[in-house]
């Protein structure tokens, strides 16, 4: 299986993958609308991969297949300092 990798020229970190180049069919329009111009960053073979940063792979191979796309988006911002309270029991 081989899919087209493409940034978000709107959100900052967030990917989408997509079965062909430059075909979004499958992908829902306010999708489209939210993620702005496609920008293509490579084609991948996924047959030939383990690993695909921070993507799951087998969930890329899923939803590729069930519903023709998958979007990655960056995960949420960590507050280092709220998470050392927590730790330590720091309580306000």
């Amino acid at each position: 299986m081989i899919c087209a990798v493409y940034k978000s020229s709107r959100k900052a970190d967030t990917y989408l993958f997509v079965k062909k180049r430059d075909v979004f069919d499958d992908v829902p329009a306010q999708l489209m609308e939210m993620f702005g111009a496609p920008t293509l960053v490579m084609i991948v073979p996924l047959s030939k991969r383990d690993h695909l940063g921070i993507a799951d792979i087998g969930k890329v191979k899923v939803a590729l297949e069930e519903q023709g796309f998958y979007l990655q988006i960056p995960p949420p911002n960590i507050n280092l300092l709220d998470q050392h309270k927590q730790e330590i029991g720091f309580k306000q």
